[in-house]
């Protein structure tokens, strides 16, 4: 066994292990397994709120998109530090809610604030539907780290089976409390290995950062350029706009804002986690490192960038590392949306059908999902091709359609019903839905668009159609509602 596989295993025995600690000396109750007894304080909500934030897509997608794509990889640099700004203002309104309410998810939030049961449920399906692909997604990054950094001497489907075992069992058994412990060693671990990377490559191979830009400007004129067409500036304000919009509608990330101790806890947060988003910046000098250095990358193949520069570059015992970083990424929010997406099934799906379940029985049967989902995520992992970043794309595109909903409810006088929440989230996700499965770009659907028009994220076009359905229904019902309401003689007077 040479030394990368032995680090590679070592990190996961070291997350199984923390991850079945977590629950020494608690009563893993519902509330407990799913947002840790919303007892989390300003440092383990910020790993935690990170840990799921910076994944397999940030390791491996936001290299290889560099590597792959040139400059419209940088939107990934913008978006989040846009969310976070959104969740200065969004969370702690959202945090006081689920806590004078006692709501441990995000459809129970939409289920209380448009008093509608139905309206949780579809929520649930939604989340459920997009949370698969992002499983997918660290499966799959999993899967690429783990044979890489082994020499291939572990496949990527026995890398993806093993990550599978491992997060399905301390989800189970520690729930949020597992997540938590596992990302404090990751957030060092990646830390340090992203900056070293970042840093070390361009020295190594051009001599600094400018003068590696300046070769690939050379060698490939326009690269670092948005396209005019495709990936251009349209795609890429689009693309922002769509993702930093959507990215607490992810149930994993409006979950963990449910753990925070106080509302002061995710202010701070929004404060802290701009300056963590400058890793990014380093992924990406990866990235542009490789261009030159390990060309020919293709298709999915562009997502073992990282990894081909690094086998060509360092000794097996540094792969190691670089494989333990990269296995951390995976399992860490792996396992919130794992255990996310459980609690969902469980907890919005199943009471709805049992609804006088108490909630042992409901952490009982969440815990029992567990492996079900993970089997699913396994299934897809194994028999999908897209790359990281597209997978990612495609989901933002699904949660997002609840954000206008979700930003109605917490106006002071919400204007919005049951009624127009329901029609705008099923046009929104129909919208998506179709141009996703046909894989129609919108130049394909409106063709008598301007050009300029015609790289709009498909997602951004169905979140019109949805705010326009949201209003148009909304009216229609006020008007309804008057008309039907009865005369009272002394209105007349």
């Amino acid at each position: 066994m040479n030394s990368a596989i032995f680090l590679i295993f070592a990190a996961l025995a070291a997350a199984l292990f923390l991850g079945l600690r977590a629950s020494r000396g608690k009563d893993m109750n519902l509330e407990q397994w799913a947002v840790a007894g919303r007892g989390f304080g300003t440092l383990i909500v910020f790993v935690l709120m990170a840990g799921e934030i910076y994944t397999t897509f940030t390791f491996l997608g936001g290299a290889g998109y560099a590597y792959g794509k040139g400059a419209p990889a940088f939107y990934i640099l913008a978006y989040g530090n846009l969310a976070f700004v959104l969740s200065y203002w969004m969370l702690p309104p959202i945090w006081r809610y689920a806590k004078q309410k006692n709501l441990l998810s995000q459809p129970d939030f939409f289920a209380a604030k448009y008093n509608s049961p139905a309206l949780g449920i579809m929520v649930a399906l939604v989340g459920i539907v997009a949370l698969i692909p992002y499983l997918v997604l660290q499966l799959k990054g999993l899967g690429i780290i783990v044979n890489t950094a082994s020499y291939s001497a572990i496949t990527a489907t026995q890398g993806v089976w093993i990550g599978a075992v491992v997060v399905a069992l301390y989800v189970i058994v520690s729930g949020v409390h597992g997540s938590a412990w596992t990302a404090v060693i990751k957030d060092v671990l990646v830390l340090a290995v992203v900056v070293f990377l970042g840093l070390y490559l361009p020295l190594h191979y051009y001599g600094g950062i400018s003068e590696m830009f300046v070769q690939i400007e050379q060698a490939r004129p326009n690269f670092l350029a948005l396209p005019d067409t495709g990936l251009s500036p349209t795609w890429l304000v689009s693309t922002v706009a769509l993702s930093a919009l959507g990215f607490y509608m992810w149930p994993h990330s409006f979950a963990a804002s449910l753990t925070a101790k106080h509302e002061d806890i995710l202010r701070k947060n929004a404060f802290i986690l701009p300056i963590y988003q400058l890793i990014l910046l380093f992924v990406f000098l990866t990235g542009f490192a490789a261009v030159l250095q390990v060309p020919g990358l293709r298709g999915g193949d562009i997502d073992l960038a990282l990894f081909k520069i690094s086998v060509k570059t360092f000794d097996p015992w540094f792969i190691g590392v670089i494989g333990a970083a990269g296995v951390f990424t995976a399992l860490v929010p792996g396992s919130m949306i794992l255990m996310t997406a459980s609690t969902l099934l469980a907890n919005n799906i199943y009471r709805s059908v049992r609804p006088h379940s108490d909630d042992a029985h409901i952490a009982m049967v969440a815990k029992a999902c567990t492996p079900c989902v993970m089997l699913i995520a396994v299934y897809f992992t194994l028999g999908g091709s897209e790359t990281i970043v597209a997978l990612l794309l495609m989901g933002y595109a699904f949660v997002t359609q609840l954000f206008p909903v979700l930003l109605a409810s917490l106006l002071p006088n919400n204007p919005v019903n049951r009624v127009a929440a329901f029609a705008s989230i099923i046009v929104g996700e129909a919208a998506v839905g179709w141009m996703s499965l046909t894989k129609r770009t919108i130049a394909d659907v409106l063709p008598f668009l301007p050009a300029a028009l015609k790289d709009l994220n498909v997602g951004i076009v169905a979140l019109f159609l949805n705010v326009a359905t949201l209003v148009m229904v909304t009216i229609l019902t006020r008007r309804t509602a008057r008309a039907a309401k009865p005369v009272v003689i002394g209105e007349l007077r």
